[in-house]
């Protein structure tokens, strides 16, 4: 991240709706721009900042970021940060 204040400021207002919109939460936030402490256990933390979010499932999270108002907001963030995103399907309940 190379300015916390813009991303937070910018770009989140932009982009949480839209994770919102097609069932996504928040599980964890962790470094600059809001969030807790991240800790490494074993190698090196992210420089920066980590969000875990969760959807309902794979096609809600592609709907997600393939949505217009996704990628007006990430052309935004990516002014403030370099982004690495996952995708891990969970177990079952």
């Amino acid at each position: 991240m190379t300015d916390p204040a813009g991303f937070a400021k910018e770009y989140l207002p932009l982009v949480q709706p839209t994770i919102k919109a097609d069932g996504g939460r928040s599980v964890a936030v962790g470094g600059s721009a809001g969030g807790g402490k991240v800790v490494a256990i074993e190698g090196a933390p992210p420089a920066s900042r980590v969000a875990v979010l969760v959807w309902h499932n794979f096609e809600h999270i592609q709907a997600q970021r393939n949505s217009a108002d996704f990628q007006r907001a990430r052309a935004i963030g990516e002014k403030y940060a370099k982004f690495r995103s996952f995708a891990v399907e969970g177990l079952p309940n």
